[in-house]
């Protein structure tokens, strides 16, 4: 193979500027001239032939002042082939590709380097990067060649099919991690950890098929997806995380979740510029996706089905803990089990200024929306849960109860559309103790369409398995407000609302519930299905709320 496939011009440069995709351009120009060329006479002549900068940088590396050029001009490819490579081989083509995951471990890579896993290859073992590239010129892992995904397999004998621990500036991209052992235990398929680090920007895990990790139900920190900020010597977090367009699926306990020891508010570093997006997560034992000590995150248009299958314990669909500033939206969250817990969706304690927009849920046993926080807490620790904002998102056939206000202050519920099916008698709005009780929620033009019967009261009971007995009124809750709603069917004990919209009659929906369907055992089909599902979630929220989702609220 000749160095100019070696260098192509669409060689992967992240997110830099224009400036660095040109200067990846002009890289792949240079090295296919030097390796094209016979001998130094031609190696002249082919100078001449170069634009000014390129010629430039020519000169310097055949005067060996290569230490002056950028460092994605001296970026270099590797190759990783189960089946043909060897680790005697250079590595730098894939005629000449190394063959194990050790050899790439103990390899040390410079900032624009790319491992290449060859489609279709297999391993048992583990991936550890320790290696960084710099800002604009990120070290890749990806996948090289027509097939399969390359594959992993950790086979319950490692905690981590790849571990990404202390680096920065990276990305991965297109590979199959299962990690599966005999018995459950610690594990998960990818970590990505900045311990005692400072702050680690730039990091990418994307498209990558992880499933069958049988990681402990008994912790939360095991499953598909692990970030993890540790910083008792340095604090240290995240700047610039990006988990995308994964598929996690049949893993324990958690399918993708933050853990941090910055979450305290004494202590308080929260990873910035976080995002979670287009992710499918199904068959979860215990949570779908859980962000921990971020502020500033976006989660957007994940799917999460089936979450708390396992478990036994208390879990949701999609929630933050410890963190600020989030904004959750166009997520499908669905068929979360159990009553512990149980909802698609929650705004978790020790946060502030949660937005749920644009939010699909359905048939979770445990509800809609649990909005909570301990109401005995250190406050120098714990801020508590103020400022949720749950704004024109849809329920339908959520269980049980649809929203369960549970300590949190200052909540904001307005223009969401409710549709419970004519087999459930259902808790509207649940007002429950967590050591303490809410002050301040609004419930504003929301619409309640009931085809069994609705409740709206506070708790009295609890049993073991999460459900609660209600009575009509808030208990010790104050100042809890229902302005301009329209509640339509068999609602019980309703709340007083001077400016209701009152109609006993159930109005069926019209609305185009037939969602496009993905089959995690297909991930070639998964691109496909992104674009549909976005586009189908798009059209549904116009037609319920009359205007095209507004994505800059």
């Amino acid at each position: 193979m000749d160095a100019i496939h070696d260098y192509p011009s669409t060689y992967p440069v992240g997110s830099g500027d224009l400036l660095e995709r040109r200067v990846a351009v002009l890289r792949h120009r240079l090295f296919a001239t030097i390796y094209n060329a016979n001998n130094f006479a031609s190696r002249a002549v082919k100078i001449i032939f170069l634009e000014p900068t390129v010629k430039a940088l020519f000169v310097l590396l055949l005067m060996g002042i290569s230490c002056v050029a950028p460092a994605s001009l001296r970026a270099t490819t590797f190759y990783v082939d189960s089946l043909r490579g060897n680790d005697s081989n250079i590595g730098t083509s894939p005629a000449a590709a190394w063959k194990t995951l050790q050899k790439v471990d103990e390899s040390q890579y410079r900032p624009g380097d790319c491992i290449l896993l060859r489609s279709g290859s297999h391993w048992d073992g583990q991936l550890v990067l320790s290696s960084s590239g710099a800002k604009g010129s990120p070290i890749v892992i990806d996948q090289y060649g027509k097939g399969p995904l390359p594959r992993i397999d950790g086979n319950g004998a490692v905690e981590n099919t790849v571990s990404l621990k202390n680096v920065e500036e990276l990305e991965i991209r297109h590979i199959e991690l299962t990690n599966r052992g005999e018995q459950p235990g610690v594990r998960r398929g990818v970590l990505i950890a900045a311990d005692n680090f400072g702050t680690a920007h730039h990091v990418v895990v994307s498209d990558l098929y992880i499933h069958d990790v049988n990681g402990t139900n008994e912790l939360k920190e095991t499953g598909g997806i692990l970030f993890r900020t540790e910083g008792d010597k340095i604090p240290s977090r995240f700047d610039g995380l990006v988990i995308e367009r994964n598929i996690v699926w049949k893993v324990d306990r958690s399918a993708i979740a933050g853990q941090s020891s910055e979450s305290a508010r004494s202590r308080w570093n929260p990873s910035l510029h976080v995002i979670i997006r287009d992710n499918y997560a199904e068959n979860i034992g215990g949570d779908g996706i859980v962000p921990w000590a971020t502020d500033g995150a976006l989660i957007e248009h994940n799917v999460v089905l089936h979450c708390n299958s396992r478990a036994g314990s208390y879990n949701a669909g999609i929630w933050p803990w410890s963190a600020d500033n989030s904004l959750f939206r166009l997520n499908e969250a669905a068929f979360t089990h159990t009553t512990r817990d149980g909802e698609g969706f929650d705004s978790d304690y020790n946060s502030r200024n949660t937005k749920f927009l644009y939010n699909y849920s359905h048939d979770n046993e445990g509800g809609f929306m649990l909005i909570c926080t301990p109401g005995k807490r250190d406050p120098a620790e714990n801020i508590g849960n103020t400022g949720t904002i749950i704004r024109h998102n849809i329920s339908r056939n959520d269980h049980n109860r649809i929203f369960n206000l549970s300590g949190a202050d200052q909540t904001t519920v307005e223009q969401n559309a409710i549709y419970t099916s004519p087999e459930d008698d259902v808790q509207v709005l649940l007002v429950s103790s967590w050591d303490g009780w809410s002050k301040g929620a609004v419930f504003r033009q929301n619409t309640f369409d009931v085809a069994g019967t609705a409740h709206y009261g506070h708790e009295i009971h609890r049993s073991q398995d999460g459900k609660y007995e209600i009575a009509p009124g808030w208990g010790e809750a104050t100042d809890i407000q229902f302005e301009g709603n329209h509640f339509f069917g068999h609602n019980a004990d309703l709340p007083p609302d001077p400016k209701a919209l009152i109609d006993r009659a159930y109005h069926p929906e019209t609305l185009n519930w037939n969602e496009p369907v993905f089959n995690p055992a297909r991930p070639e089909d998964f691109s496909a299905y992104l674009v549909k599902h976005r586009q189908w979630m798009m059209q549904l929220f116009t037609a319920q709320f009359g205007h095209s989702p507004q994505l800059s609220e």
